[in-house]
């Protein structure tokens, strides 16, 4: 695990939050709080070796186009401010934490937003941080496999980065049977390198 990380490198956490990561949280993965430990010693091999650690927040206004309410498809989730907005308490934070879905727009990507109703994408600060860091290479861990991990994930090789997920490291919503599935062959056909593909289990 530690040979991985090294100049050029960086890790990016994507959501681990209370609302996706803890048993009854509004919007709770299964299995979303397994992967914390995880995580956690990725996080240290990342820090001992000099990589940088970047985390992404879910940070809904109350209303917002993205929540079933007001015509969305998920339920009311990490709205700011409230406790299933924070970030696991258990999580070792050692890194800058990126806000997305601020302004009511869709936040699954850790590089870009995306306006429910016009469609419209526009970038976090995620892409120039790496930049001015020199990043070449992009570490995904995190919630949801299906969702903000791969989308941050075909972001990330849009951009030219080389992209690596520890599927251990991962857990899937799977709103539709074969989500799963169809989520890791979009990663792979963009190039990301996905580990663990051997074993079917956790997510």
């Amino acid at each position: 695990m530690a040979t991985r990380y090294g100049p050029g490198v960086a890790l990016v956490v994507l959501d681990l939050q209370n609302d996706f990561a803890v048993p009854g949280g509004s919007l709770y993965v299964a299995g979303g709080e397994d992967i914390v430990a995880g995580v956690n010693r990725e996080i240290a091999a990342a820090t001992s070796a000099g990589s940088p650690v970047f985390y992404t927040q879910d940070w809904h206004p109350p209303s917002t186009p993205h929540f079933v309410t007001e015509g969305g498809i998920w339920p009311p989730h990490c709205v700011r401010g409230t406790p299933g907005a924070r970030l696991c308490p258990d999580l070792t934070v050692a890194g800058e934490v990126i806000r997305k879905g601020v302004d009511g727009h869709d936040g699954y990507s850790g590089f870009s937003v995306r306006d429910p109703r016009s469609g419209e994408r526009s970038a976090t600060v995620l892409g120039e941080r790496l930049a001015a860091g020199s990043v070449r290479t992009v570490v995904v861990v995190g919630l949801a496999g299906d969702y903000c991990v791969l989308e941050t994930a075909l972001d990330a090789r849009a951009l030219g980065l080389e992209v690596t997920l520890p599927l251990e490291l991962t857990r899937f919503v799977e709103l539709a049977e074969g989500d799963r599935e169809r989520a890791i062959a979009r990663m792979v056909g963009a190039g990301v390198r996905v580990e663990g593909l051997a074993a079917r289990g956790g997510g």
